[in-house]
């Protein structure tokens, strides 16, 4: 990673976070006939309540995790189980909670939320970016890190590509994935075109083929993609801005609004993991490390209102 003016964990929150704000909206009207059936019960919109759900999921031992395939924040292996930096974290806390078995639901980001709340799994454990438009949907943990964004490039960035506004000003392609909030930061900045793609794989073979001179991606998932390639390589990390102002990308476990208190216990095993260093050591494996630990909270990340609530 590159080296950073000051400790990420000391900076202001603000700004938008990583995969758009609105992604989740489009999705809703395709899940809610398949949550007609198996929901029992759905709060009303904006109504966060207590909950009894974490008592349900230590009697049968099992929680249902949604994950959305991006490495290295959420992702189902070769060997088919789910694995990357939150499903990690989750089986540890579940565990810890009394539910032992953890099963992955995988499906597309911006499907996550939709899903979450008609019920097709318990909690969303994707590193979903934390930002006051999905706090009015869900209830999320404290963000289990925070990371800066970074682009895919030619071998040795010939074209010197460092932010978004050197896209914007000198008129290059630039490509992010579905539902990316870098997406949102690029417009914010100017560039006029983005190629949608599926993910930060295809996004890669479109900058060695030369058909766009950038990939935009978050530092580790960039970093992960370009590992032994020849053609390609990661920029240096980057704050991006919207509006002048840092976009602060803190991403945490969401769990439905009528579950507070699952969120809670969530929360201080959480916690325990920061203060003792354990969350590190967990998610070092998949490219994390000291810089994208954070003491953020929820409450720094979304509106007083939800704050105030959770």
């Amino acid at each position: 990673m590159a080296p950073t003016s000051e400790r990420q964990h000391q900076r202001e929150p603000g700004g938008m976070r990583r995969r758009s704000l609105f992604a989740g909206a489009a999705a809703l009207g395709s899940v809610a006939a398949l949550g007609a059936a198996g929901c029992s019960r759905v709060p009303d919109e904006g109504t966060v309540e207590g909950g009894s759900l974490l008592d349900k999921l230590r009697d049968s031992g099992t929680v249902k995790i949604g994950v959305a395939g991006e490495k290295p924040f959420g992702y189902i292996d070769a060997d088919g189980e789910a694995t990357g930096e939150a499903p990690a974290i989750a089986k540890v806390i579940f565990k810890r909670l009394g539910i032992p078995d953890v099963r992955a639901i995988p499906t597309q980001f911006g499907s996550l939320i939709p899903g979450l709340k008609v019920q097709q799994f318990d909690v969303v454990s994707a590193g979903m970016y934390i930002n006051p438009v999905r706090c009015e949907q869900v209830l999320f943990s404290d963000p289990d890190y925070l990371m800066l964004d970074a682009f895919i490039v030619r071998k040795g960035n010939p074209k010197g590509i460092k932010s978004y506004e050197d896209i914007a000003k000198r008129g290059l392609k630039l490509a992010s994935g579905t539902a990316y909030a870098e997406v949102d930061y690029a417009k914010a900045a100017g560039v006029k075109d983005i190629l949608i793609l599926p993910d930060q794989v295809a996004g890669r073979d479109a900058v060695a083929q030369g058909r766009v001179d950038a990939f935009a991606g978050t530092n580790v998932t960039v970093k992960d993609v370009v590992k032994g390639s020849p053609r390609v390589e990661a920029s240096e990390a980057f704050q991006p801005e919207v509006d002048g102002k840092p976009a602060y990308g803190a991403g945490g476990f969401a769990f439905r609004l009528s579950e507070k208190n699952f969120r809670d216990a969530f929360n201080r095993e959480l916690h325990k993991m920061k203060k003792s260093g354990e969350l590190l050591r967990l998610v070092k494996p998949f490219g994390f490390t000291e810089e994208e630990m954070t003491d953020l909270t929820v409450k720094d990340l979304c509106p007083p209102a939800e704050g105030a609530a959770s």
